[in-house]
């Protein structure tokens, strides 16, 4: 199943491939529940009116979005080039533990063919492509989108301590276009692609895959809600295994296009 977010004139509606829910559900609600629960009951409902209003970004204003750091060996080299302190990444890279950070809140976050945007005293910004995984509030994986973690490589290269300024601004994060719901074991080995367009050009061209990752996606699960509670969900980017290179920025009317799955996510970037 596929789970949508949508403006009307009656306000934001969720809908369920591709029909509107009765206006009382939400996706707080949903992740409120087991996850063999919410399948049973979309699966009870009566079909809704088509949905086809403009798609919002999948989840309420007040959920939470967090990011796990350095989980592909890609991410790792490219830490480890921009900083002074590269040894930082490299133990985090072998930890135990992972590196986990607060990326934004619902209300913050931008949709499909929303703008995305780079920092005023930022001269190095990218894009980062992230499985992102949706988490009910029994700690389960219950599906996954796809999300932009738009950085600024040169904050947080100059002092690791700098890493919030680095990835939570405006226009900073992306998620959409929808959630596809599926167990943890059918997103391990998914294709992420990345296109970067400019002035009708490719200027960045990339593919990986989730199997990738250094870290299983239960593990970075079990860290984030180890100490935390999550009564409504949460949603959680698993890090990047695509970075330009080191020569490449962001500018003002780049299109962003992030593939994950059979999901696509698209935003142009606003200066």
């Amino acid at each position: 199943m596929y789970i949508t977010r949508h403006q009307t004139v009656n306000g934001p509606l969720w809908a369920v491939d591709g029909h509107f829910l009765p206006q009382p559900i939400n996706l707080k609600t949903l992740l409120a529940m087991p996850s063999a629960t919410m399948v049973s009951m979309l699966h009870a409902l009566p079909v809704g009116e088509t949905a086809v209003h403009h798609l919002l970004p999948p989840l309420d204003p007040d959920h939470e979005v967090w990011a796990a750091g350095v989980t592909y060996r890609r991410s790792r080299e490219a830490r480890e080039h921009e900083s002074d302190v590269k040894d930082v990444y490299e133990k985090v890279y072998s930890a135990e533990r992972p590196e986990l950070f607060f990326k934004a809140v619902g209300w913050r976050v931008m949709g499909h063919q929303m703008p995305i945007r780079m920092r005023q005293d930022s001269f190095w910004n990218v894009p980062e492509p992230e499985l992102t995984l949706v988490i009910n509030s029994s700690k389960e994986i219950v599906g996954f989108c796809v999300g932009n973690d738009v950085s600024s490589r040169d904050i947080e290269g100059a002092n690791p301590l700098y890493l919030p300024q680095a990835k939570i601004y405006n226009g900073s994060c992306a998620l959409g276009p929808g959630i596809f719901l599926a167990e943890a074991d059918h997103v391990v080995d998914l294709a992420i692609q990345m296109d970067i367009v400019r002035a009708g050009e490719i200027v960045y061209q990339g593919e990986t895959r989730s199997s990738q990752m250094k870290r299983s996606l239960s593990e970075l699960v079990h860290y984030l809600t180890q100490e935390m509670d999550f009564p409504y969900g949460a949603f959680l980017m698993t890090g990047t295994g695509l970075v330009p290179l080191d020569d490449f920025s962001l500018q003002p009317g780049d299109k962003v296009r992030i593939t994950i799955g059979s999901l696509q996510l698209e935003n142009t970037v606003h200066g």
